[in-house]
Protein backbone atom coordinates (compact mmCIF):
# COMPACT_ATOMS: atom_id res chain seq x y z
CA UNK A 1 0.00 0.00 0.00
CA UNK A 2 0.99 3.75 -0.42
CA UNK A 3 2.81 5.48 2.60
CA UNK A 4 1.66 8.59 3.00
CA UNK A 5 4.35 11.42 3.27
CA UNK A 6 2.03 13.14 6.01
CA UNK A 7 1.59 9.80 8.27
CA UNK A 8 5.54 9.10 7.91
CA UNK A 9 5.82 13.05 9.09
CA UNK A 10 3.42 12.43 12.04
CA UNK A 11 5.04 9.21 13.12
CA UNK A 12 8.49 10.76 13.12
CA UNK A 13 7.68 13.99 14.76
CA UNK A 14 5.67 11.22 17.77
CA UNK A 15 8.66 8.82 17.95
CA UNK A 16 12.00 10.73 16.87
CA UNK A 17 13.05 7.80 14.95
CA UNK A 18 14.31 8.81 11.21
CA UNK A 19 11.84 9.39 8.11
CA UNK A 20 13.33 6.09 6.14
CA UNK A 21 12.89 3.99 9.77
CA UNK A 22 9.27 5.71 10.30
CA UNK A 23 8.22 4.84 6.67
CA UNK A 24 9.79 1.30 6.82
CA UNK A 25 8.08 0.83 9.97
CA UNK A 26 4.49 1.81 8.19
CA UNK A 27 4.79 -0.44 5.37
CA UNK A 28 5.85 -3.15 7.97
CA UNK A 29 2.62 -2.72 9.43
CA UNK A 30 0.28 -1.76 6.30
CA UNK A 31 0.17 2.02 7.31
CA UNK A 32 -1.40 1.36 11.07
CA UNK A 33 -0.06 4.44 13.16
CA UNK A 34 0.01 2.65 16.31
CA UNK A 35 1.09 -0.39 15.58
CA UNK A 36 4.39 1.17 13.75
CA UNK A 37 4.75 3.18 16.32
CA UNK A 38 4.83 0.27 18.77
CA UNK A 39 7.14 -1.54 16.38
CA UNK A 40 9.75 1.44 16.79
CA UNK A 41 9.59 1.59 20.13
CA UNK A 42 10.74 -2.28 20.33
CA UNK A 43 13.49 -2.03 17.80
CA UNK A 44 14.75 0.88 20.03
CA UNK A 45 14.68 -0.61 23.27
CA UNK A 46 16.56 -3.27 21.57
CA UNK A 47 19.33 -0.47 20.33
CA UNK A 48 19.41 0.73 24.11
CA UNK A 49 20.03 -2.77 25.44
CA UNK A 50 22.65 -2.72 23.01
CA UNK A 51 24.43 0.20 24.51
CA UNK A 52 23.90 -0.31 27.69
CA UNK A 53 27.68 -1.16 27.63
CA UNK A 54 29.16 2.15 26.33
CA UNK A 55 30.52 4.99 28.75
CA UNK A 56 28.30 7.46 30.21
CA UNK A 57 31.16 10.48 31.01
CA UNK A 58 28.63 13.20 30.77
CA UNK A 59 25.44 14.47 32.17
CA UNK A 60 23.88 16.75 35.11
CA UNK A 61 23.06 17.05 38.36
CA UNK A 62 19.52 17.95 39.39
CA UNK A 63 18.14 19.13 42.88
CA UNK A 64 14.79 19.75 44.10
CA UNK A 65 13.90 20.84 47.37
CA UNK A 66 10.24 21.13 48.88
CA UNK A 67 9.26 21.89 52.53
CA UNK A 68 11.43 19.51 55.08
CA UNK A 69 13.17 17.69 52.15
CA UNK A 70 15.85 18.18 49.52
CA UNK A 71 16.75 15.56 46.96
CA UNK A 72 19.72 15.54 44.43
CA UNK A 73 20.22 13.23 41.79
CA UNK A 74 23.22 12.07 38.75
CA UNK A 75 22.02 11.75 35.36
CA UNK A 76 24.93 10.17 33.05
CA UNK A 77 24.71 9.96 29.18
CA UNK A 78 27.69 9.72 26.45
CA UNK A 79 27.59 13.05 25.24
CA UNK A 80 27.57 16.24 26.10
CA UNK A 81 25.86 17.32 23.50
CA UNK A 82 23.20 15.21 25.21
CA UNK A 83 23.96 16.62 28.53
CA UNK A 84 22.56 19.85 27.46
CA UNK A 85 19.23 18.74 25.23
CA UNK A 86 16.15 20.31 26.54
CA UNK A 87 14.75 16.97 27.14
CA UNK A 88 17.18 15.81 28.99
CA UNK A 89 17.26 18.46 31.50
CA UNK A 90 13.19 18.08 31.82
CA UNK A 91 13.69 14.64 32.38
CA UNK A 92 16.07 14.97 35.14
CA UNK A 93 14.56 17.77 36.30
CA UNK A 94 11.04 15.35 35.98
CA UNK A 95 13.07 12.33 38.31
CA UNK A 96 14.03 14.87 41.01
CA UNK A 97 10.40 15.75 41.13
CA UNK A 98 8.65 12.06 41.21
CA UNK A 99 11.22 10.72 43.75
CA UNK A 100 10.76 13.74 46.05
CA UNK A 101 7.39 13.93 45.75
CA UNK A 102 6.66 10.16 46.14
CA UNK A 103 9.35 9.37 48.87
CA UNK A 104 11.42 7.49 46.97
CA UNK A 105 15.12 7.43 48.88
CA UNK A 106 17.46 5.85 46.42
CA UNK A 107 17.68 4.47 42.84
CA UNK A 108 14.56 2.45 41.18
CA UNK A 109 13.31 0.77 38.43
CA UNK A 110 10.43 3.78 38.16
CA UNK A 111 12.67 6.33 37.92
CA UNK A 112 15.01 4.80 36.11
CA UNK A 113 12.41 3.71 33.12
CA UNK A 114 11.65 7.45 33.22
CA UNK A 115 14.79 7.65 30.93
CA UNK A 116 14.04 4.46 28.47
CA UNK A 117 11.89 6.77 25.98
CA UNK A 118 14.13 9.40 25.58
CA UNK A 119 17.01 6.88 25.02
CA UNK A 120 15.48 4.97 22.76
CA UNK A 121 14.10 8.21 20.83
CA UNK A 122 17.84 9.96 20.92
CA UNK A 123 20.23 6.42 20.59
CA UNK A 124 22.19 7.04 23.80
CA UNK A 125 23.36 5.47 26.41
CA UNK A 126 21.80 6.86 29.50
CA UNK A 127 21.03 6.15 33.25
CA UNK A 128 20.24 7.03 37.00
CA UNK A 129 23.76 6.93 38.61
CA UNK A 130 23.11 7.85 41.95
CA UNK A 131 20.24 9.94 44.33
CA UNK A 132 20.48 11.20 47.79
CA UNK A 133 17.46 12.61 50.17
CA UNK A 134 18.47 15.07 52.43
CA UNK A 135 15.91 15.60 55.87
CA UNK A 136 15.97 19.21 56.50
CA UNK A 137 15.52 19.92 60.72
CA UNK A 138 12.70 22.26 61.48
CA UNK A 139 14.01 25.33 62.57
CA UNK A 140 16.96 25.29 59.23
CA UNK A 141 17.94 26.71 56.53
CA UNK A 142 18.37 25.11 53.31
CA UNK A 143 19.48 26.00 49.98
CA UNK A 144 21.27 24.51 46.89
CA UNK A 145 23.08 25.29 43.85
CA UNK A 146 23.92 23.72 40.64
CA UNK A 147 26.63 24.98 38.36
CA UNK A 148 25.68 26.27 35.37
CA UNK A 149 27.50 23.63 33.69
CA UNK A 150 25.36 21.37 35.34
CA UNK A 151 28.18 18.89 36.57
CA UNK A 152 28.46 20.14 40.25
CA UNK A 153 25.45 20.41 42.64
CA UNK A 154 25.52 21.27 46.20
CA UNK A 155 22.87 20.92 49.26
CA UNK A 156 24.18 22.65 52.36
CA UNK A 157 21.46 22.59 55.61
CA UNK A 158 22.02 25.27 58.55
CA UNK A 159 20.33 25.10 61.30
CA UNK A 160 19.50 27.80 64.02
CA UNK A 161 19.00 28.89 67.68
CA UNK A 162 16.23 30.06 68.19
CA UNK A 163 14.91 28.21 65.40
CA UNK A 164 12.74 30.97 64.34
CA UNK A 165 15.83 32.89 63.03
CA UNK A 166 16.60 30.41 60.27
CA UNK A 167 14.22 32.33 57.82
CA UNK A 168 16.85 35.82 58.56
CA UNK A 169 17.86 37.24 55.29
CA UNK A 170 21.13 37.09 56.00
CA UNK A 171 21.39 33.63 57.64
CA UNK A 172 19.72 32.48 54.77
CA UNK A 173 21.66 34.31 52.06
CA UNK A 174 24.99 33.33 54.42
CA UNK A 175 23.77 29.03 53.68
CA UNK A 176 23.32 29.74 50.15
CA UNK A 177 26.71 31.32 49.84
CA UNK A 178 28.03 28.37 51.78
CA UNK A 179 26.96 26.34 48.35
CA UNK A 180 28.71 28.70 46.21
CA UNK A 181 32.12 27.91 48.15
CA UNK A 182 31.50 24.61 48.45
CA UNK A 183 31.64 24.36 44.43
CA UNK A 184 34.01 26.52 43.76
CA UNK A 185 36.33 24.90 45.83
CA UNK A 186 35.13 21.50 46.70
CA UNK A 187 36.76 20.49 50.06
CA UNK A 188 37.60 16.95 50.72
CA UNK A 189 36.25 16.95 54.33
CA UNK A 190 33.99 19.04 56.44
CA UNK A 191 35.70 19.59 59.54
CA UNK A 192 39.04 18.54 60.77
CA UNK A 193 37.18 15.71 63.47
CA UNK A 194 36.35 14.07 60.03
CA UNK A 195 39.44 13.56 58.39
CA UNK A 196 40.99 10.16 58.37
CA UNK A 197 43.77 9.84 61.11
CA UNK A 198 46.11 7.75 58.89
CA UNK A 199 45.94 10.80 56.01
CA UNK A 200 47.27 12.84 58.92
CA UNK A 201 49.94 10.97 60.00
CA UNK A 202 50.75 10.24 56.18
CA UNK A 203 51.51 13.72 55.59
CA UNK A 204 52.70 14.52 59.12
CA UNK A 205 55.90 11.92 57.72
CA UNK A 206 55.87 13.83 54.49
CA UNK A 207 56.38 17.32 56.00
CA UNK A 208 58.59 16.12 58.79
CA UNK A 209 61.23 14.65 55.70
CA UNK A 210 61.02 18.10 53.98
CA UNK A 211 62.26 20.07 57.12
CA UNK A 212 64.76 17.33 58.29
CA UNK A 213 67.54 18.79 56.90
CA UNK A 214 66.88 22.31 58.52
CA UNK A 215 69.40 22.96 60.76
CA UNK A 216 66.93 24.03 63.27
CA UNK A 217 66.68 22.55 66.76
CA UNK A 218 64.10 19.74 67.13
CA UNK A 219 61.34 21.53 69.21
CA UNK A 220 61.09 24.20 65.79
CA UNK A 221 61.18 21.56 63.51
CA UNK A 222 57.95 20.06 65.14
CA UNK A 223 56.47 23.53 64.84
CA UNK A 224 57.43 23.81 61.10
CA UNK A 225 55.68 19.97 60.91
CA UNK A 226 52.58 21.34 62.93
CA UNK A 227 52.38 24.47 61.01
CA UNK A 228 52.70 22.82 57.70
CA UNK A 229 49.32 20.25 58.92
CA UNK A 230 47.41 22.84 60.28
CA UNK A 231 47.38 25.10 57.04
CA UNK A 232 46.93 21.61 54.97
CA UNK A 233 43.82 20.90 56.99
CA UNK A 234 42.70 24.41 56.82
CA UNK A 235 42.76 24.20 53.28
CA UNK A 236 40.83 21.12 52.68
CA UNK A 237 38.57 21.31 55.67
CA UNK A 238 35.12 23.41 54.50
CA UNK A 239 35.01 24.49 58.37
CA UNK A 240 38.80 25.78 58.09
CA UNK A 241 38.94 27.51 54.55
CA UNK A 242 38.46 31.20 53.70
CA UNK A 243 35.40 32.07 53.60
CA UNK A 244 34.48 32.83 49.47
CA UNK A 245 32.77 36.11 50.08
CA UNK A 246 35.27 37.60 53.18
CA UNK A 247 38.74 35.31 52.92
CA UNK A 248 39.96 37.52 56.27
CA UNK A 249 37.43 34.85 57.96
CA UNK A 250 37.54 31.06 58.14
CA UNK A 251 33.86 29.52 57.49
CA UNK A 252 33.12 28.68 60.37
CA UNK A 253 34.25 32.22 62.12
CA UNK A 254 31.95 33.56 59.33
CA UNK A 255 29.05 31.41 60.58
CA UNK A 256 29.57 32.74 64.13
CA UNK A 257 29.82 36.10 62.77
CA UNK A 258 26.48 35.98 61.19
CA UNK A 259 24.43 34.41 63.62
CA UNK A 260 25.84 36.34 66.51
CA UNK A 261 24.60 39.38 64.08
CA UNK A 262 20.78 38.01 63.30
CA UNK A 263 20.68 37.07 67.19
CA UNK A 264 21.17 33.26 66.94
CA UNK A 265 23.43 30.10 66.77
CA UNK A 266 23.96 28.36 63.76
CA UNK A 267 25.29 25.30 62.93
CA UNK A 268 26.28 23.38 60.17
CA UNK A 269 23.39 20.05 59.59
CA UNK A 270 24.23 19.02 56.62
CA UNK A 271 26.68 19.22 53.22
CA UNK A 272 25.97 17.23 50.34
CA UNK A 273 27.97 17.59 47.07
CA UNK A 274 28.13 15.88 43.98
CA UNK A 275 30.63 16.19 41.06
CA UNK A 276 29.62 14.51 37.81
CA UNK A 277 31.49 10.98 37.61
CA UNK A 278 32.88 11.35 41.11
Amino acid sequence: MEIKASDVKALREKTGAGMMECKKALTETNGDAAAAEKLLKEKGLAAVEKRAGRATSEGRIFIKIEGAKAIICELTCETDFVAKNADFIKIGNDIATTALQKGYTEVNKELSDMLLELATKIRENMSLRRLEVVDVPAGSAVSSYVHSDGKTGVITVISSDPASLSSNADVVEFTHDCCLHIAAFTPAYIKREDVDANYIAEQTEIFTKQVETLDKPENVKKGIVQGKVNKHLAEICFLDQPFVKDDKLSVAKKMEAVGKAAGAKLNLEKVVMYQLGA
